[in-house]
């Protein structure tokens, strides 16, 4: 029988068609958090290498993805280390980095941090420090828990610190 709502005919073209939409999303989300741990790692070893500025930049970058990702508490948590670091940083106009997010200024900002550290490039100095990423992210119950490890901190200390967004 032939869902009325499908023009296409039967459900199997609309299912794999689902089915496709579902893979790009789980693509999409696996891509995120890849990235979202490389920006975090590579924030991490400048903040030990007394570098605030590159550390910063890369907050910058992983808040923004965090963000994306409704990863709230994350993205608090990266917005808070620029300001404590910088308290006049560009950030500071908005309460949150999803309220940034669709703001010109910040996507000017955010495209020039592209352009200076581009993925590729992120995962050369990664690799460079040492750090491997395959299947990392699978030791962890989730995504905030893994961004709160790489962070040095814990799922709840950052609950507690920012309240229940992420």
């Amino acid at each position: 029988m032939q869902d009325a709502s499908n023009p296409t005919g039967g459900d199997y073209s609309w299912n794999s068609a689902l089915c496709r939409a579902l893979d790009i999303l789980n693509d999409f989300m696996a891509n995120s958090v890849d990235h979202l741990g490389i920006y975090l790692h590579l924030a991490r070893a400048s903040d030990q290498r007394r570098r605030p500025m590159v550390r910063d930049r890369l907050l910058i970058m992983a808040g923004a993805i965090a963000a994306e990702m409704h990863l709230d508490t994350v993205a608090a948590y990266c917005r808070h280390q620029v300001l404590q670091h910088n308290p006049r940083h560009l950030v500071r106009r908005w309460p949150t980095l999803s309220a940034a997010l669709d703001d010109e200024d910040f996507k000017s900002h955010r495209a020039q941090l592209k352009r200076r550290y581009p993925r590729e490039k992120a995962e050369q100095m990664l690799d460079s420090l040492g750090i491997q990423l395959a299947n990392e992210r699978d030791t962890y119950f989730s995504d905030f828990e893994y961004a709160a490890a790489i962070m040095g901190t814990t799922p709840d200390a950052l609950d507690e610190q920012f309240g229940e967004l992420g």
